[in-house]
């Protein structure tokens, strides 16, 4: 029975590009036709659970098949074959939609109930899942120059992931409107990149905080190596807790952290901003987004990659900002940026596949290129974006004209 109900949903789900199945009885099946910019991908299953457990769950059961051997590739890669498989049914395909089924709705809210604690002591845990695992992975996986584990910016396609990421730091930075003598707040701080760029091209002071002691650690070290020690420091501490110091910034930049607030905790983060930014001062929020309405994150990026992880729509990020008058004083819709980074991660990944197996093993380097994959297809097909929301307190703080933000990411190219 799993067999035929797979059967009928490839059937559905694939009609350009080619797909062959090779079932564990040894019967073979084709899905759909050759088409230009659709890959060809052959697979083999290993046992005959592996086309219930991919329609129980399509993406966790996939994956976990793949992590485990069950699903073979044997034409292709993990990457065409999730490619293939969005690509057929993208989110912006136009069309007529209602409001999805009640059933749907039900499922979500459940879902999100169970996902979304994220205090103190769950944050920094879950933190730790994804960023304490080693800080040899990412450095094989990202650019050298900055370590941005976060959307790059491509002006063109053909730069380099280093140049791209450059270019990310720069667009920030302009839209900070930093001024000499500021002094600026990097909440989720990474391995220093950020705060780095901007203490070496502007007389700011610069305080980076983090929940990973992997990341304290090498952020430190390129502080030092950086010769930027008199203008960053890093910190271990949640924001909330850094936020009841009372201490005020000039400037807040936020990169790929939002991501990982959770949603009951999203008033509580803007609140915490609210109270760290002085009234004439500017926040810069850059995350991961939702193109349509609030949904919940599936299974498998709950269980392997982000633990109390959720991706916002900016309905309800902008909404929970409101409760505190921050202003939302520009919004960028970011939509194939993260398409090309994630590719780039994903080819280095491959490039030093030897590497990864030897610091982990087989079943943690085919998880990580299927949590690559998946991203990638969710930005170039699905409903993934990154939003840039610029806030500020006071509506007089910046020039009423986004001119100052071309020039001064112009300013920063030639420098």
């Amino acid at each position: 029975m799993s067999k035929t109900l797979l059967d009928r949903f490839l059937t559905a789900g694939v009609k350009q590009g080619r797909l062959r199945v090779t079932f564990a009885d040894g019967t073979t099946s084709e899905y759909g036709a050759p088409a230009a910019s659709y890959p060809s991908v052959a697979i083999r299953l290993t046992d005959r659970k592996v086309p219930r457990d991919i329609i129980f769950d399509p993406r966790i059961g996939a994956a976990e098949a793949f992590m485990d051997g069950r699903l073979v590739l044997e034409e292709g890669e993990i990457m065409d074959l999730v490619e293939l498989l969005r690509a057929n049914n993208p989110w912006d395909k136009g069309g007529n939609f209602g409001r999805p089924s009640k059933l749907k709705r039900l499922k979500n809210s459940a879902a999100f109930a169970l996902e979304q604690v994220n205090n103190r002591v769950g944050s920094k845990s879950n933190v730790a899942h994804h960023y304490d695992i080693g800080n040899d992975l990412y450095e094989l996986m990202l650019d050298a120059e900055h370590m941005q584990y976060s959307c790059a910016y491509w002006p063109s396609p053909d730069i380099t992931l280093g140049e791209a990421q450059r270019a990310k730091l720069a667009h920030i930075a302009a839209k900070l409107a930093l001024e000499p003598g500021n002094t600026v707040l990097d909440i989720g701080c990474g391995w220093g990149g950020m705060a780095i760029f901007l203490a070496q091209h502007f007389d700011v002071r610069v305080t980076g905080i983090t929940l990973s002691e992997e990341q304290l650690a090498l952020a430190r070290q390129r502080v030092e190596a950086a010769s930027v020690a008199d203008k960053v420091s890093i910190e271990l501490i949640d924001y909330r807790d850094f936020a009841a110091n009372g201490t005020q910034f000039d400037r807040i930049v936020s990169v790929g952290m939002f991501e990982h607030v959770g949603r009951p905790q999203f008033e509580t983060f803007f609140e915490a901003c609210a109270k760290i930014l002085r009234d004439d001062g500017v926040m810069l929020l850059h995350t991961i987004g939702r193109m349509g309405m609030p949904g919940t994150t599936d299974a498998f990026t709950r269980k392997y990659i982000f633990p109390g992880g959720y991706i916002p729509a900016l309905s309800e990020t902008v909404a929970a900002s409101e409760k505190v008058r921050l202003i939302a004083s520009d919004v960028e819709t970011l939509r194939l940026h993260y398409a090309y980074t994630l590719r780039e991660w994903y080819r280095r990944c491959m490039e030093h596949k030897d590497a990864i197996v030897a610091m982990y093993d087989e079943k943690f380097f085919r998880m990580w290129t299927f949590y690559l994959s998946g991203a990638t297809a969710a930005f170039e097909h699905g409903g993934m974006c990154n939003y840039q929301i610029q806030f500020v307190r006071q509506r007089r703080s910046l020039q009423i004209t986004r001119d100052y933000m071309r020039e001064g990411e112009l300013g920063l190219s030639a420098s």
